[in-house]
């Protein structure tokens, strides 16, 4: 794979995950429902307070009849007291007379049916409410809170006496009115609450069905192998007449038209697979019969120069093809799950004969290896596993320049059953770029579009490397970076071949 600084990327900014849909609806009920009653209740109470204020406005209409019918207020020459005490007035009733006779007085009848004289600052503060008003209005006197006053004029058409009566009664009723709804709203409000989230809840269990039936298909593995999508949404859940059934119906539509598709995909991978497995095995024989040829041609000593390295030429790409026709044949037959001769196998020697052939193939580069001095044992094949790391050594061989630092280590992971070897191999090299790591271990995935001899390669190497690790029931990962790339290999190790050791250096 060629290699070249890739640029790093911001990390992306912490983004607020959304409202829950059922939070949503019951913010929704409890917004709409809340605005009613506002309102309901604001309308209530203007309709309760004409209503009482209707009320006032009549018993008042009704003294002020009684006591200008009675007494004839012109001629009045007592007190307000004694007025409202001849009138025998009720609790709340206010009386103001401007006499000759008396001056300005006024009186409030009390709760106790007493007589309370109104101060000067009062009356005069009455007088002036009152002063140019037609009918009745609402004045608040000081100490004594709001009144319904109805102006008493003389002859002459100016006031002489004002009548009032106290709306306390009134307020306080209103008063009561709002707490009762306040209240009432409150515990509606939690009974709402209660009684909508229940019905929101199970109103939404479908949906959360049809959710969760994805979510298991989306966590199964649907990429390669023979896949059969078990998964499907309740028949109860997937009725047609209704929305969330719809949606139901849909993913199962959905489900059953993927399963297909992957079956269909999978016939096609098998096809394609025995057609390279029977093509890869009949290629074999008459290349063999190519190089054959040409060597024998080569014996003879009458052949021209040009003649001689034309079968040269033959006998070299035969040699290629050859090559690539293996390494076809071995795919097929790791995707079949054959080829793989089980036995045990000991990493450590594995990796000192891997990395002393490279350091003799490739003198220009520094090639080291770190691993402890008992040996690693893993359940596999010999010849597989000496040749991921013979690829993955000359991976780094063929797209690192001259000079490249090449160290293959070795260690142990876990304990009992979960003991594992983890083999990485690290190169100080320009690294890979990001977009060609996605795709790295691709069959006949290339970093190098030239596709030239020395760093193009068939694009089979890392793809048979992974092909061996996953029989392995291993794992192959790489992180790259300039100046550093690192390929690590975990595969399953036997526990009782494991010993913390201290790792040794060898350099080639």
């Amino acid at each position: 794979m060629s290699r070249r600084p890739g640029a790093a990327q911001a990390p992306d900014a912490p983004v607020k995950p959304p409202m829950a849909l059922h939070t949503r609806l019951m913010l929704a009920v409890f917004a709409i429902v809340a605005a009613i009653l506002i309102v309901v209740s604001v309308v209530t109470g203007v309709i309760l307070n004409n209503v009482l204020t209707g009320q006032v406005d009549s018993r008042l209409r009704e003294a002020t009849s009684a006591l200008t019918g009675q007494f004839g207020i012109t001629m009045l020459d007592g007190t307000a007291g004694e007025q409202l005490e001849r009138t025998r007035a009720s609790p709340g009733m206010l009386l103001v007379i401007d006499s000759p006779f008396t001056g300005a007085t006024g009186a409030v009848v009390g709760n106790d049916y007493d007589r309370y004289t109104l101060s000067d600052a009062q009356i005069e503060g009455l007088l002036s409410a009152i002063d140019g008003t037609e009918g009745l209005t609402t004045v608040t006197i000081s100490g004594l809170g709001q009144f319904r006053v109805m102006g008493i004029p003389s002859q002459g058409g100016e006031p002489v006496a004002a009548l009032g009566m106290s709306t306390a009664a009134e307020k306080l009723t209103l008063q009561q009115m709002f707490w009762s709804i306040g209240l009432a709203t409150v515990g509606g409000m939690l009974l709402l609450g209660v009684a909508t989230s229940g019905i929101i809840r199970r109103g939404l269990r479908p949906l959360r069905r049809v959710a969760a039936t994805a979510t298991r298909v989306s966590r199964q593995r649907l990429d390669q192998g023979d896949v059969r999508i078990a998964e499907r949404v309740p028949a109860e859940e997937a009725d047609p007449a209704t929305e969330v059934g719809r949606v139901g119906a849909a993913l199962n539509t959905l489900l059953d038209h993927v399963e297909d598709s992957l079956s269909a995909r999978q016939r096609n991978e098998e096809t394609m697979r025995r057609f390279v497995a029977d093509a890869s095995h009949e290629l074999r024989t008459p290349l063999a019969s190519i190089r054959g040829y040409s060597e024998l041609s080569l014996r003879d000593g009458t052949l021209s120069e040009g003649s001689r390295q034309s079968l040269q030429r033959i006998e070299a790409q035969s040699q290629r093809m050859t090559g690539l026709v293996e390494d076809l044949l071995l795919l097929a037959r790791l995707d079949e799950g054959h080829e793989l001769v089980y036995d045990m196998v000991d990493l450590r020697q594995v990796v000192v004969d891997a990395v002393g052939d490279q350091a003799m193939a490739g003198m220009e580069h520094d090639w080291g290896a770190e691993v402890g001095e008992e040996p690693v044992l893993v359940a596999g094949d010999r010849a597989r596993l000496t040749q991921v790391v013979t690829n993955l050594l000359a991976n780094a061989r063929t797209h690192t320049p001259e000079g490249t630092s090449v160290t293959v280590s070795l260690a142990t992971t876990g304990e009992g059953s979960q003991t594992r070897a983890i083999l990485t191999v690290d190169d100080t090299g320009p690294g890979i770029e990001p977009e060609i790591q996605a795709t790295l271990f691709t069959r006949f995935a290339r970093g190098d579009v030239s596709r030239a001899r020395k760093t193009g390669g068939s694009g089979l190497g890392l793809s048979i490397v992974k092909a061996i690790v996953d029989a392995h029931h291993g794992e192959i990962s790489v992180d790259s970076r300039p100046g550093a790339t690192r390929f690590i290999v975990s595969l399953p190790a036997k526990p009782h071949a494991v010993r913390d050791s201290s790792p040794s250096h060898q350099n080639g």
